[in-house]
């Protein structure tokens, strides 16, 4: 009963009367913020992982871009080019500093392009002169210097041989031109490998046994031809 004679109700038993626990809502939301905390660390910790990758890279692309760049500067000037044409103009430098203002990454996309053009100019620097048969398949592009060479000598026999009938000077002619297939194969090892580089740093399919075959089989045929050819008379 209550001071105004109402009657109060009592609490069923069995209900809940228990206050919910400040000490485990607490644990509860210390637990969450340690959680998101975490992730931004870790998402923290990815982001400056990979911009320390993209700036050793971007320095490692510098070094090769430089690298390539100082013989083209030397090679353009050789050729004739003023040195005034080979500085960048000041609305090419700000356009460049615009694309790299987004952080290491780009940086590093506009030194590969950067690159990209450097191929492309030492393939053309290269090109001179030879412009496509550099670019031919390794058999016939090598054909035209190996055959030269190795027709060279079979045919100085030959001519000595029309001359001057089977005495001794022909002789002396197929003995002397026995080590020459090798000094021709060499020859155009050499030659191959100085008019066919696309690029200074780049390495020439020479076909060695191919050139080697080409040499050597051209030898052999006048020098059994011309024997025959003795020995008949």
């Amino acid at each position: 009963m209550s001071e105004t004679g109402t009657a109060v109700p009592a609490p069923r038993s069995g209900g809940p009367t228990v206050d919910p626990d400040p000490a485990g809502a607490a644990w509860a939301d210390y637990v969450a913020a340690a959680r998101q905390l975490d992730g931004v660390r870790r998402a923290a910790a990815t982001a400056a992982s990979e911009q320390a990758r993209s700036v050793a890279a971007a320095r490692e692309e510098l070094t090769a871009v430089r690298e390539r760049l100082a013989p083209q500067q030397s090679r353009l000037r050789e050729l004739g080019v003023p040195a005034i044409s080979l500085l960048p103009t000041p609305p090419e430098v700000s356009e460049a500093a615009r694309s790299m203002a987004a952080g290491p990454a780009a940086v590093l996309a506009a030194l590969r392009t950067a690159r990209g053009w450097a191929d492309a100019a030492d393939d053309s620097l290269a090109a001179r002169g030879l412009p496509r048969l550099a670019r031919w398949p390794a058999y016939p592009r090598n054909l035209l210097v190996y055959g030269p060479l190795a027709l060279l000598v079979p045919l100085v026999q030959l001519a000595i041989f029309l001359v001057t009938g089977t005495g001794a000077v022909t002789l002396l002619a197929l003995v002397v031109g026995l080590p020459l297939p090798a000094v021709a194969f060499m020859l155009g090892w050499l030659a191959v490998g100085r008019l066919f580089r696309p690029r200074p740093t780049d390495r020439v399919d020479r076909t060695p046994r191919f050139g080697a075959l080409v040499c050597l089989v051209p030898a052999v045929l006048a020098t059994a031809g011309l024997l025959l050819a003795m020995l008949a008379g």
